[in-house]
């Protein structure tokens, strides 16, 4: 089944971007069928962020359009689309994601690659998974340096690289806008069927940072643990940067013609 003749999943629009509404089985059984009919497709896992920077950045918000699946990442995504109506069913963590499509991997017998971090934590999450997952085909894991996507000759690299080990999942810890934009750019080149950007997965799974407990998951406190252990990073990014979310959303809610992901 190629992108053309799929069934249209159901979806929510939150700031002119269509965030799909399935559970975690539908996605994992979605995921399945791209690497079994090797057709190249990226899961986005989106969050606040991402969504407030997609109204500033088009050509990004163009590869949420044309990817295979975009899931809820982030509570504060649900509320949105309880307020705009329908309803999502649940939030698809990267992290969660991750290890979930770990253990699809093991069962069937796909490789996964992962690429991103700084160096050495790749290697250790993919050391983590195979003692999570025994079974598990970890292909190999590498971290380019800060600034490599402005290096032609290490891009070819890493393209050489994924071309060789033909992984049939690619795991990419490199942040936003900057993984989902190197995913569209070389995921068919390097003939791989899925590839998804994690945020900090590797980081949490490797050890090297703690989640927030499950309560604060729950509740959507998640940003504040991470604002809490890191502050000099993120301070920024939740109190000034994602504040507009909550004004663009009740400008769709009472707004008329924003309800369409696809509005310019």
């Amino acid at each position: 089944m190629n992108r053309e003749t799929a069934p249209v999943l159901p979806s929510v629009a939150i700031l002119n971007t269509r965030i799909h509404n399935l559970t975690m089985a539908e996605v994992l059984e979605r995921a399945e069928g791209m690497i079994t009919l090797a057709v190249p497709g990226q899961i986005i896992t989106a969050n606040v962020d991402q969504l407030v920077g997609n109204r500033r950045d088009r050509e990004t918000r163009s590869i949420y359009i044309s990817a295979a699946l975009v899931v809820p990442d982030g509570v504060p995504l649900l509320w949105a689309a309880r307020f705009l109506t329908p309803p999502l069913h649940e939030r698809i963590n990267g992290t969660d994601l991750m290890e979930r499509i770990c253990g699809l991997a093991e069962r069937k017998g796909f490789s996964v690659f992962l690429l991103g971090a700084p160096e050495g934590t790749a290697d250790l999450a993919g050391r983590r998974l195979r003692e999570r997952f025994p079974g598990l085909r970890v292909a190999g894991a590498y971290s380019p340096f800060f600034g490599f996507e402005d290096h032609p000759s290490e891009i070819a690299k890493i393209r050489r690289l994924l071309k060789i080990i033909k992984p049939a999942v690619l795991f990419v810890s490199l942040g936003y806008p900057k993984g989902v934009r190197w995913i569209a750019q070389n995921q068919a080149g390097c003939g791989i069927p899925l590839a998804v950007e994690v945020g900090s997965s590797f980081n949490y799974i490797s050890g090297q940072q703690r989640r927030a407990p499950r309560w604060m998951q729950k509740r959507g406190l998640e940003w504040f643990w991470r604002l809490i252990h890191e502050p000099g990073r993120l301070w920024k990014r939740y109190l000034l940067n994602d504040l507009p979310f909550f004004y663009y959303v009740l400008k769709q809610k009472f707004s008329s013609g924003m309800n369409s992901p696809d509005d310019r």
